[in-house]
């Protein structure tokens, strides 16, 4: 590995945090920063802001100009080498005469794996791969897991009393948390790809599952998915508008029973004694190149997830308040024959959002 210096260390961090800048708009793409130095003095940066146009190292060398010529590129992912909707990054950057690129990851896309590498060494550049390579995998890690696993990344989120409560027992439960989590749910579901629920929800609170942060609808709203076995949801539910694209999964034999929604939101998937297949279901959301799916479901389905092994993440918001044990509980899950068969969290982040506590956590 090269010994990466302070200022490397300084301008793959600013890259990050360019890369940043387009978590909720480049999806099905990764969010990508670049930045263009002589030593230490930056002369151009960009971030790959949509799909569909422009990279991140497009906007640096545009802002660099001719003082491109000769500098240091820091990129957060391997630049691409291929034509898909722009032309090859790494030809813009050979075009442009940097003398050296140092990628935090290797993209692992089957049309630019390895070869954005070979296409500048080919032209002499110097290229490095590897610094802060973690916090840029985790920047993209729905990308990755799509590419890698076949799956996207499976955020689930859930909202409880201190004593792990979701409703009182009758089902009322608006609202466990305060205006400013339900607020930062919004900004989770915006950085999605989907937003996933049960029809015990739908038939529940008939939700619209959509973005609402502000007077505009976002530009790219979520995929809105429904895991509904024998294929029960209402063609009147507010999932079923036109707010945001919408597909519903349920069994083969469930496809025949379709009351009124339209053909193309309906996709069988094999059924399992439990339910439909969620790992197929996530595969199929993966072809449609889903990065990060966002459960917001019922304890039941909740549970289903995480017993499949199937989170990669939990998003939990605790209000201080208590309902008592007549309340809905937070996840049904298998009983346990002893406390050494506990699924083990470990905590990346825990801040208060307004009156309640947010944890961010994933499996150890």
């Amino acid at each position: 590995m090269s010994a990466w210096s302070a200022v490397d260390h300084a301008h793959m961090a600013h890259a990050l945090v360019l890369a940043a800048r387009g978590t909720d708009t480049t999806d099905p793409n990764p969010r990508v920063g670049c930045v263009l130095a002589q030593g230490a003095e930056r002369v151009g940066e960009g971030w790959h802001v949509r799909a569909g146009e422009g990279h991140a190292e497009v906007h640096a060398l545009r802002a660099a100009g001719a003082r491109a010529a000769g500098a240091t590129a820091y990129v957060t992912l391997e630049p691409c080498a291929h034509h898909g909707r722009t032309p090859p990054c790494a030809d813009a950057l050979v075009a442009a005469g940097v003398a050296r690129v140092v990628a935090a990851c290797e993209d692992p896309f089957p049309k630019v794996a390895g070869r954005g590498l070979e296409t500048l060494r080919t032209a002499g550049i110097a290229a490095e791969f590897g610094l802060m390579r973690e916090a840029a995998r985790d920047l993209n890690r729905g990308f990755f897991s799509r590419i890698e696993r076949g799956r996207p990344w499976v955020r689930l989120k859930l909202a409880a009393s201190l004593d792990g409560r979701t409703a009182l027992g009758d089902g009322r439960s608006q609202w466990i948390t305060g205006e400013a989590a339900r607020r930062d749910v919004h900004q989770w579901r915006a950085r999605s790809s989907a937003i996933l629920t049960g029809i015990g929800t739908v038939l529940a609170d008939d939700p619209a599952l959509t973005v609402r942060l502000g007077d505009d609808p976002p530009e790219r709203p979520p995929l809105r998915v429904v895991i509904d076995t024998h294929l029960r949801t209402p063609a009147t539910a507010r999932v079923l508008d036109d707010a945001a694209p919408t597909v519903v999964f349920c069994a083969p034999d469930a496809v025949a029973r379709n009351r009124g929604i339209r053909p193309e939101r309906v996709v069988s998937v094999p059924q399992h004694v439990t339910g439909i297949g969620l790992a197929v279901a996530l595969a199929e959301l993966a072809q449609r190149d889903c990065n990060e799916v966002q459960v917001e479901a019922g304890p039941t389905l909740a549970g289903a997830f995480l017993h499949a092994g199937l989170v990669d993440e939990l998003l939990l918001y605790l209000n201080p308040s208590l309902i008592g044990d007549t309340g809905r509980p937070l996840l049904q899950l298998p009983p346990l024959e002893s406390l050494d068969e506990r699924t083990r969290w470990r905590t990346l982040d825990m801040r208060m959002v307004g009156a309640d506590l947010r944890l961010l956590l994933r499996p150890q």
